[in-house]
């Protein structure tokens, strides 16, 4: 049973599912979809060219699916924002479309961005990811599934942060960072994430794999081309590797770089 509120505001032709609820002063759209059991909350838009999944949950003043922060935008492009099934977001959070038709900015299924979250043209953001309040994605941005992303991180357009990494609060990623990886609050990558791994099912071995892999590339003082040939040599068939290493080949601005100042620690503790 829909339960709309008579002040919100919406197109004929926006499609709302089953069971869903859309608060006072709500604005959706023209072409928008919003999947069965979802819930959206008072002063809320919802832009065109927006699909929302199923249960979704929107709260008060979030803008979601709106024209771009981009010179290059042009009025009337039809460019689209896609949110998948049973993600959160809360007050305040920004997502906005691309500039480029039929391009589109991607939020995956069971992630949450907490309250003043921007997402900017263009940005994947994987699926059950974390962003805490107030961090920033530039355009182009590409964050896998299961990493965390603490609060005040600011993100340079065209970075990717891999799967099951975590981010430390008030960081700058100007480069990318590799899967399973912790990156501090001085900007360094300082070992692997170990909560998100064991969370995430890994087991020992495949921890202690990780840890290797991280230390060979960041604390060895090799060059990239000499710890991924290491890695492989290592690991070969190793599933973690192969993402690692793949992930370090086709990276176009570089990684973020190690601490080994704090690298001991962090290795010590993954045991």
């Amino acid at each position: 049973m829909q339960e709309i509120h008579p002040t919100a505001v919406i197109s004929p032709d926006a499609v709302i599912g089953s069971d869903v609820s859309i608060g006072a002063y709500t604005v959706i759209g023209h072409d928008v979809v919003i999947g069965d059991g979802c819930v959206i909350d008072s002063h809320v838009k919802i832009a065109p060219y927006t699909t929302l999944g199923a249960r979704c949950r929107v709260y008060f003043g979030a803008v979601i699916g709106e024209d771009p922060q981009d010179h290059r935008f042009v009025p009337g492009v039809k460019s689209y924002t896609k949110i998948g099934n049973d993600v959160t977001l809360r007050e305040y959070v920004t997502i906005h479309r691309s500039p480029f038709a039929d391009a589109e900015t991607c939020v995956g299924n069971g992630t949450l961005l907490m309250a003043f979250v921007h997402v900017g043209h263009d940005a994947v953001i994987g699926k059950n990811v974390t962003v805490a309040n107030n961090s920033v994605f530039a355009g182009h941005v590409v964050v896998e599934d299961n990493a965390v992303v603490s609060a005040y991180v600011l993100v340079h357009q065209f970075c990717r942060i891999g799967k099951f990494c975590m981010i430390g609060g008030r960081t700058l990623v100007r480069q990318d960072v590799p899967p399973f990886c912790m990156l501090g609050e001085d900007n360094t990558v300082c070992g692997p994430n170990v909560v998100g791994l064991r969370r995430g099912g890994y087991d020992d071995r495949s921890r202690l794999t990780i840890r290797k892999i991280i230390k060979y590339f960041f604390f060895r003082q090799l060059n990239s081309a000499q710890a991924l040939k290491l890695i492989a040599a290592e690991f070969p068939g190793d599933r973690a590797a192969e993402e690692f290493s793949d992930f370090i080949n086709s990276s176009k601005r570089g990684t973020m770089p190690g601490n080994p100042k704090l690298a001991q620690f962090a290795i010590d503790a993954a045991k």
